[in-house]
């Protein structure tokens, strides 16, 4: 462990990068629960900031970690191959959707020599949305995600604000100040400010 912080302190002394926190993840490369990655992700997202890991090997071995990798929308760096970054990740996703779409490929082959046989598959598909269809309400899912994962970032700082006696417009001047960007990148309001709480308390 002090030998993967010692690689992610040398690579950052290399660089005019700064670290705005350390997350030390102690579960399990195969293990798919990992709350402290999760905190990790929060506050990229939170600060527009890269996620530093020390070996790219436990990203390598790990089909959870670059779904989750994916999916959270972070940009991320190897300390000690700096050069594989979100393409890398595509790659080793590409070679596991590979892998899927053999198994699919192996499954449909299989499935049709089953109807030669004279085995009656399948059902009533009528009712089944469209490719279009099925595609939109994805990109929908994964936007209402995204705006849901920011509003869980953001709130608990912005609850501490209130506490502090700031009311939505100032708060949204301390985020600008602070260089803490909207989910869209734009300026902060204090009606953004309230519609993000809303959607945090309903969460």
């Amino acid at each position: 462990m002090e030998a993967q912080q010692e690689a992610v302190h040398k690579f950052l002394s290399q660089r005019p990068h700064t670290l705005i926190a350390e997350k030390i993840e102690v579960e399990s490369g195969r293990n798919a629960d990992r709350p402290e990655l999760a905190k990790a992700f929060g506050l990229c997202r939170l600060h527009r900031a890269t996620l530093i890991i020390a070996k790219l090997d436990r990203l390598a071995r790990s089909v959870a970690f670059v779904s989750n990798i994916l999916e959270s929308g972070v940009d991320f760096v190897a300390a000690d191959f700096p050069e594989a970054n979100r393409l890398t990740i595509h790659i080793l996703s590409a070679v596991a959707e590979h892998e899927a779409r053999m198994i699919s490929d192996r499954t449909k082959a299989a499935l049709k020599a089953a109807k030669a046989r004279g085995v009656v598959l399948g059902g009533d598909r009528g009712n089944l949305p469209s490719v279009a269809a099925r595609g939109a309400q994805a990109s929908a899912v994964a936007r209402s995600r995204q705006a849901d994962e920011r509003a869980q970032d953001v709130a608990p700082l912005i609850m501490s604000l209130r506490d502090a006696g700031k009311n939505f417009e100032d708060i949204a001047i301390e985020l600008q100040g602070r260089e803490i960007p909207t989910a869209r990148g734009g300026v902060w309001t204090g009606q953004k400010v309230s519609r993000l709480m809303r959607r945090a308390l309903q969460l």
